[in-house]
């Protein structure tokens, strides 16, 4: 098995290196703008072989970029159109199915490169050396000394037979005015067998509480969302402030609050990742693929109620998917799966009888009352109790049959219907109470 990591090394220059890497970053930068433009000019092309046909020569002569650098410039541009096509394309099915009716407008000028960084291919544009990194310049390669988190210090300079390096990022934040490099190391992780596994998790996500957690043995864990929907209520009111100044200022200080708010996210999101991805665990994770198009609010825009606006702006800010990308590569890195079961009726079912119908959470509050046997409970851990039994079904199967099949969104409708009669004639057995609780 391999799993992808990035190492953020904090690059310590001189004075004289420093300017090297500004000169470089900066002409780089130049060249994305005028290889945009030229791609915009050509009827907005997306195909990097076609886009470095026209600019190579010129990143070449005009900013003196090297030969590889001249490619990776054309590259990182056609990338950025083709994800600009995606959206008109998506934009158009949308207007199409009456969701919106604002067009995208993201293709009507050519998009601008505002940050110093620089994308560098291994060996060519840099490599490690005793006690340093080398980093191509425009004057030729400079040593420079490096710091780091120390496990991926570590693995960096225990060599290529222990990671494969791929791309490196050169980054300069402004904040601190400090050039860092990221670069991609490729893990090779042995592939887990079913004996190893001795834990099966059920998460269950959400915006009140970001995670809940149990497992068979009827451990649960309660994390809040209070803090960072604070955050989040703050953030929106400072927004809505400056964008109602509309000020030069203001627009700069609106793109320091958006990165802030998005670190700030990110942040927790690695918290809660590390804490439910345990050593030698099969996590089980609600499959939300389509979550948003299948939850559309009922009003939006300027007809929806101040409430109603509140809650849609909750609903676009939920990082789950974050949440779940993170649980996905930690796991894998403490001998643990992580694997996507089916999210149907896990809030409506009751775990010790298996009546399932929407009563049974009333105004899709915090309890969860069954109208069948009684059983009361928490509503998110119901979610989560469903998930580890629909987890630990896939860990027999796994154990019986060898393969694991981790991938419910893309199976048939009968294929998905078979799984889910499967999942009603389970039941949970252990005590009614969770037997500890963590709140952060």
């Amino acid at each position: 098995m391999k799993q992808v990591i990035t190492a953020k090394l904090k690059l310590h220059l001189s004075s004289e290196q420093k300017e090297l890497l500004r000169e470089v970053s900066l002409a780089y930068r130049d060249a994305l703008n005028y290889s945009s433009e030229i791609a915009f000019t050509n009827g907005k092309v997306s195909s990097a072989n076609k886009l470095q046909k026209l600019v190579y020569q010129d990143i070449r002569t005009k900013f003196g970029l090297p030969s590889q650098m001249s490619c990776n410039v054309p590259r990182q541009v056609a990338a950025t159109y083709k994800g600009l096509w995606t959206k008109v394309k998506q934009n158009a099915n949308h207007i199409q199915l009456g969701q919106t009716k604002k067009r995208y407008k993201g293709l009507d000028k050519p998009p601008k490169y505002a940050s110093r960084t620089c994308n560098l291919n291994y060996k060519r544009d840099y490599s490690f050396v005793k006690q340093g990194v080398s980093l191509i310049t425009l004057q030729g390669r400079i040593k420079v000394f490096y710091s780091g988190y120390n496990k991926h210090v570590e693995l960096i300079k225990s060599g290529e037979g222990t990671v494969k390096f791929g791309g490196a990022k050169i980054y300069y934040a402004r904040s601190n005015k400090t050039y860092y490099l990221l670069v991609s190391l490729e893990l090779k992780i042995p592939d887990i067998e079913p004996d190893a596994i001795n834990c099966v998790v059920g998460v269950d996500v959400g915006q009140r509480y970001h995670a809940v957690t149990t497992d068979t043995a009827n451990q649960a864990h309660f994390y809040p969302g209070k803090q960072c929907n604070h955050k989040a209520t703050r953030y929106q009111k400072v927004r809505k402030s400056l964008q109602q100044k509309g000020t030069r200022s203001a627009k700069k200080r609106l793109v320091s609050l958006s990165g802030k708010e998005r670190r700030f996210v990110a942040d927790r999101n690695h918290c809660l990742s590390k804490q439910i991805a345990t050593p030698n665990t099969l996590i089980g994770l609600e499959n939300l693929t389509n979550i948003r198009e299948r939850t559309q609010p009922r009003k939006i825009g300027k007809k929806a109620s101040t409430k109603q606006r509140k809650a849609n702006h909750k609903q676009a800010k939920w990082s789950f998917a974050e949440l779940h990308l993170f649980i996905d590569y930690k796991s894998v890195l403490n001998n643990s799966l992580a694997i996507k079961v089916d999210a149907d009726y896990t809030s409506q079912a009751c775990p010790h009888c298996g009546h399932t119908s929407r009563g049974n959470r009333p105004n899709k509050g915090l309890i969860f009352h069954c109208e069948s046997c009684g059983f009361e409970l928490h509503a998110d851990l119901i979610g989560a109790r469903n998930i580890a039994m629909r987890a630990l079904l896939f860990r027999q199967d796994w154990e019986s049959k060898g393969l694991l099949s981790a991938a419910p969104d893309g199976s048939s409708a009968e294929a998905k219907a078979a799984r889910l009669s499967r999942f009603a004639e389970m039941r949970w057995t252990a005590a009614i109470l969770p037997t500890s609780n963590q709140r952060l």
